[in-house]
């Protein structure tokens, strides 16, 4: 459910709403979103100053609670 919340908000900022994945990984310290977009809608999902991402983690802990991180995946550095 978290998942599919968080890709609807993602889809709704970016430019190439196709191209949104995100996964969900649980690791020790609890369950991990990992969200990916296209390279040049990266920044706006980032947002100035880092709000949107803020905003995005404060609507996902809200509906998930405190053991669920987002994590945002920048394709170009993923080896």
């Amino acid at each position: 459910m978290l998942e599919e919340a968080l890709e609807h908000l993602v889809k709704g900022i970016v430019e190439n709403p196709d191209e949104v994945q995100v996964r969900s990984r649980n690791l020790r310290r609890g369950n991990t979103l990992e969200v990916r977009v296209h390279p040049e809608d990266l920044g706006k999902v980032i947002g100035r100053g880092g709000r949107t991402a803020r905003a995005l983690r404060t609507v996902v802990g809200a509906l998930g609670g405190r053991n669920v991180r987002v994590d945002l995946v920048d394709v170009d550095n993923v080896r």
